[in-house]
């Protein structure tokens, strides 16, 4: 059951990976292989605002793990599907999203402000972010 979810999860990022645009204004010295749009804001994702918290913020603090963030919608328009690293983050401010992560342990998720409790490491974990 487990390689099967992988297999989906990777078929799914190699389809976005192949179908998307470059990404053609991040940060300087960003390097080819596709990171920038973990460190540079897109029209999904922007910085912490010091008015109102961000609907979603992901930090990576243990090993790589696999996210996928998606609109919890009918359509379900896929907003990241990667590998995210040791120190990553990502930020959303839209809502509502579905969060999934292959090792929950591996993240800190914080959703309106308020840290979500850890799950357990090696474990898939799931969040849902309400719209407010």
């Amino acid at each position: 059951m487990a390689a099967l979810a992988l297999l989906i999860v990777g078929g799914m990022a190699l389809v976005n990976a192949i179908m998307s645009e470059p990404d053609k204004k991040g940060p300087a010295g960003a390097s080819p292989s596709g990171d920038a749009g973990r460190t540079t804001p897109s029209s999904n994702e922007t910085t912490t605002s010091p008015t109102a918290p961000l609907p979603l913020v992901i930090r990576v603090t243990g090993q790589p793990t696999t996210v996928v963030v998606r609109v919890a919608d009918a359509g379900g328009k896929v907003l990241a599907n990667s590998t995210l690293n040791t120190g990553d983050t990502l930020q959303f401010k839209e809502a509502p999203l579905q969060v999934v992560a292959q090792n929950g342990g591996s993240l800190q998720v914080a959703i309106y402000g308020r840290l979500q409790p850890r799950q357990p490491n090696g474990q898939r974990a799931q969040w849902l972010v309400k719209a407010r």
